[in-house]
């Protein structure tokens, strides 16, 4: 019996489907408050690519230019840096139509870059909050950012068990750089530009669009290719089971390191 086929024997025999789980039950409204933060974040991103507010400019004293072949590894930090300050802007005007009260940039080491606030009444409270994780990607490198990590295992399976209705939406950012000569300076400004974006609740996109890796801790949530999402309406509870899947599936894991984790976490009664 090779290690694979004992791995699968391991996964199901006395296992999985007998445990007593904790099993997170949504609201009835969360699909209408998901659609209504992603595609208000997406109508934020429309309008300052419209208006000609999606520019960054980047003022060196190098007479030629950014090395552009490199650019890449400064672009996406910068980009998403943009988008923290973007919705924090817009977040201050009282009036805003988004009716976005509150936007905050997380740590370095929080599974989201920035949470955002709105003002909608659901079931689940008069506020919906989005947990944001920013992906830049560069328009003009084909691979650029193509299958970006998103966050651990434990950590995204944990936050459904501690909130049924947790909103964690993936915002896919497309920019593009070119140098642009200064005519007071004489020297070459570096000028980002957002010319794209997608915004998806991450418990919306089909198992086919994600991954499972399991290098670093527990495992890293991957979706393979962030410039092609298809959507797949599911419960937390579907979703929960997903995850746990996309683990046990892994030739990395046993049904054993599943079961620590779940203990560990709370994740069974």
């Amino acid at each position: 019996m090779d290690d694979e086929t004992k791995k699968q024997e391991t996964n199901h025999i006395g296992g999985y489907e007998e445990l007593n789980f904790k099993i997170p039950i949504e609201s009835e409204d969360y699909p209408k408050a998901s659609r209504y933060v992603t595609e208000s974040i997406e109508k934020i991103i429309y309008k300052t690519i419209k208006d000609g507010n999606n520019k960054i400019i980047l003022n060196t004293n190098l007479r030629n230019g950014l090395p552009m072949e490199n650019i890449n590894k400064i672009a996406g930090s910068i980009v998403e840096a943009w988008a923290g300050e973007l919705f924090e802007n817009i977040s201050q005007d009282k009036d805003n139509k988004w009716n976005l009260i509150h936007s905050e940039t997380c740590s370095r080491l929080g599974m989201a870059d920035i949470i955002l606030q709105f003002k909608k009444q659901t079931t689940f409270g008069s506020v919906v909050t989005a947990n944001v994780d920013s992906k830049a990607t560069s328009e003009d490198l084909e691979k650029s950012g193509k299958s970006p990590n998103i966050t651990s295992f434990a950590r995204i399976r944990s936050a459904y068990i501690d909130d049924a209705d947790f909103i964690f939406v993936i915002l896919s950012l497309k920019h593009k750089v070119f140098c642009q000569k200064n005519d007071k300076t004489s020297l070459m400004d570096g000028i980002m530009k957002v010319v794209k974006y997608n915004a998806y609740d991450i418990k919306y996109i089909s198992e086919h669009d994600l991954n499972y890796n399991p290098a670093l801790g527990t495992g890293q949530l991957q979706i393979k290719d962030i410039h092609y999402v298809q959507l797949k309406e599911r419960t937390t509870w579907e979703f929960c089971q997903l995850l746990d899947n996309m683990y046990l599936a892994s030739t990395k894991r046993t049904f054993n390191d599943w079961l620590a984790l779940a203990q560990q976490n709370n994740w069974i009664k």
